[in-house]
């Protein structure tokens, strides 16, 4: 079985038969399969009406468990992004009634951010259908084969914690 990374693998092993091609053979696979995971994504969350970052933010909420809350501080760290796109991101959430705020119990200036009924089922739909196309994505992989990958990917992430 070919694909176009070994093409392009041989390619420039004839230009550049100097080189080890062995990063390309695996990060080129792994970049072609990013754009297919990101168009499945799109694809999933467009048919829930929701966009990528949206899902981030209320998949962190749910993930938290009932009753779906965190501090904005633990959004940020659960999503990667700075405080004033947080703010912006459960802004707009809000006004979509998938979240709302509460006062925190434990430090009269800070907030919740919790999630509403509307924003679990949003992202309830839209993780069982980016679930269903990811299954789709491994289909020629036996589970062995699917728990292998999963534990070498899981080596080359380890040292970017």
């Amino acid at each position: 079985m070919r694909d176009e990374v070994d093409e392009l693998t041989e390619a420039w092993a004839r230009v550049r038969p100097d080189l080890d091609l062995a990063p390309v053979a695996v990060f080129s696979r792994i970049t072609r399969l990013a754009r297919h995971l990101d168009l499945a994504r799109r694809k999933a969350f467009t048919r829930h009406r929701i966009e990528s970052w949206e899902f981030d933010v209320l998949a962190a909420l749910r993930r938290a468990g009932a009753p779906y809350e965190l501090s904005p501080g633990r959004l940020i760290r659960e999503t990667l992004v700075t405080s004033g796109t947080m703010t912006n991101r459960v802004d707009r959430l809000a006004a979509r009634g998938y979240v709302e705020r509460y006062p925190d119990p434990a430090d009269r200036r800070g907030v919740i951010v919790r999630l509403t009924a509307e924003g679990k089922a949003a992202v309830d739909a839209a993780f069982e259908e980016l679930l269903a196309a990811e299954a789709d994505l491994l289909a020629d992989l036996s589970d062995r084969d699917r728990a292998e990958l999963a534990g070498l990917l899981r080596t080359l992430l380890v040292p970017y914690r």
